[in-house]
């Protein structure tokens, strides 16, 4: 009665958690792919779970016969057949494992090949034995690649597109195509990973992986750092945004447009002159001008969070200005807590004034 009392206490935790493995935002899921390598392991992951489903049930079934039909009975000293030595037992419990495991082998191997796939630019150029038709199809296909630099930084991702231009914290992508990303960090190790794109590879200060995620409907996809990286490592996120091949291309083309100066005497170039005078620019770099050290905020005012946690309104901005650990322990950004009223009010105006949405 004592062990049953026991096990008892232990049914809400078991209810509880129960209940928590369901829970989960929408496109943050491996569970629910929306690309194809996202599937690819989605689908090798229900596999191995049917082939650990089914050695358990045969397991125990197996256990539970015996113990129910082979148990002691009152009178009964009998000693059962033994089978030690038995050629065809022997041989069952070594092939049935061995084809279990081809089973699970066979597609692992076929999709490492799959998932390591190089970009056509890569793969063209050291294709030589394959012939010039070759080398020129890979090249076409190459031309229109996407292929985007990531920089791990703590707790930022730095984007970096072929065309010149940096994105922080959110990475724009056309839907329905390949795109490869070359990966490194700058400080300590972090994980790229889009659960609902993809695996997650590891961003290494001075290596470059790759890996390529394809999204196969529009949409915002969300990111996280799968490698703890320090005190706000929980707080490491970003999103993909998968666009139609023409708004990509349309939002492309904005973000690789110079700075559009804000209307003379306004307030937003009151900001601008602020975001100068207080070494924001040094940092922070605008449509190409200024440093790569934080985010780049050429979009800024197009995303839907302040350092990718935060909800984006002019009070939250505003707090994260003048105390950003409050936010997110052990980052760089530097605090103005100082800051005169009027000249946040001209920062904030100037900083929502950063949006290409505009301008596709």
């Amino acid at each position: 009665m004592k062990g049953r009392k026991g096990l008892l206490r232990f049914l809400p935790l078991s209810a509880m958690l129960l209940f928590l493995a369901g829970c989960g935002e929408d496109r943050l899921t491996a569970l629910d792919p929306y690309g194809p390598q996202a599937q690819w392991i989605f689908d090798n992951m229900i596999l191995s779970l049917y082939v650990m489903a089914l050695v358990i049930i045969v397991v125990f079934t197996l256990f539970f016969i015996a113990v129910v039909k082979f148990r002691r009975k009152p009178g009964d000293d009998e000693i059962p057949k033994q089978v030690e030595g038995s050629k065809t037992l022997e041989l069952t419990w070594t092939i049935i494992p061995i084809i279990l495991l081809v089973i699970l082998a066979v597609p692992t191997i076929a999709g490492t090949y799959y998932l390591a796939e190089e970009a056509p630019e890569a793969a063209g150029s050291s294709g030589e034995e394959e012939g010039e038709e070759a080398e020129e199809a890979a090249a076409e296909e190459g031309e229109d690649a996407v292929v985007i630099d990531v920089t791990g930084h703590q707790y930022w991702w730095q984007f970096d597109y072929p065309e010149g231009f940096t994105a922080g914290n959110e990475v724009y992508i056309p839907v329905d195509e390949k795109v490869w990303f070359n990966v490194t960090g700058n400080d300590v190790i972090h994980s790229f990973w889009v659960p609902a794109l993809g695996g997650k590879i590891d961003t290494i200060p001075g290596v470059e992986n790759s890996l390529w995620l394809q999204a196969d409907e529009p949409g915002v996809y969300k990111g996280k750092c799968a490698e703890l990286c320090g005190p706000s490592h929980a707080l490491m996120d970003f999103k993909v945004v998968a666009l139609e091949r023409d708004e990509y291309d349309a939002w492309v083309d904005s973000m690789s447009q110079e700075e559009e100066a804000p209307e003379e005497n306004s307030v937003a170039a009151e900001g601008r002159q602020v975001f100068e005078d207080q070494g924001c620019i040094g940092c922070h770099a605008v449509e190409g001008q200024g440093s790569a050290q934080g985010p780049a905020l050429t979009n800024f005012a197009d995303r839907e969070y302040i350092a990718g946690v935060i909800d984006f309104n002019n009070e939250n901005l505003e707090e994260w200005i003048r105390d950003p650990q409050s936010f997110k322990q052990g980052n760089n950004m530097q605090p103005y807590p100082d800051m005169s009223d009027e000249d946040m009010e001209a920062i904030i105006e100037y900083l929502n004034t950063l949006s290409v949405e505009d301008e596709e």
